[in-house]
């Protein structure tokens, strides 16, 4: 499946920081999201940050938006920081399969 890539500005959160996602990953990808911890559902996606590549992350639904969190060894890794835009590459990960 094709990648996305985009900038987005690293946003403040309550748990781990995140980035808004500009499209769906269902519709994009047409792969459906699935429980990726209790209570919540979304994609397991792959990627980098400013070029820092990360093997496991997760675009959850919130507020009828889309968001990549972004825990703390992400952002110290990147050398990156709340308020900061970065450049995110994605890509859901390696057998997450499925469709809507």
């Amino acid at each position: 499946m094709k990648k996305k890539i985009f900038k987005a500005e690293i946003l403040a959160g309550h748990k781990d920081d995140a980035v808004e996602v500009p499209f769906d990953p269902a519709a994009v990808w047409g792969v459906a999201p699935k429980s990726i911890w209790k209570g919540r559902r979304g994609h397991e996606v792959s990627g980098s940050i400013n070029g820092i590549a990360f093997a496991e992350g997760f675009i959850v639904p919130r507020a009828k938006k889309f968001f990549l969190t972004i825990d703390r060894d992400m952002e110290q890794a990147a050398g990156v920081a709340v308020g900061e835009t970065v450049r995110i590459s994605l890509a859901p990960r390696a057998g997450n399969s499925g469709t809507k």
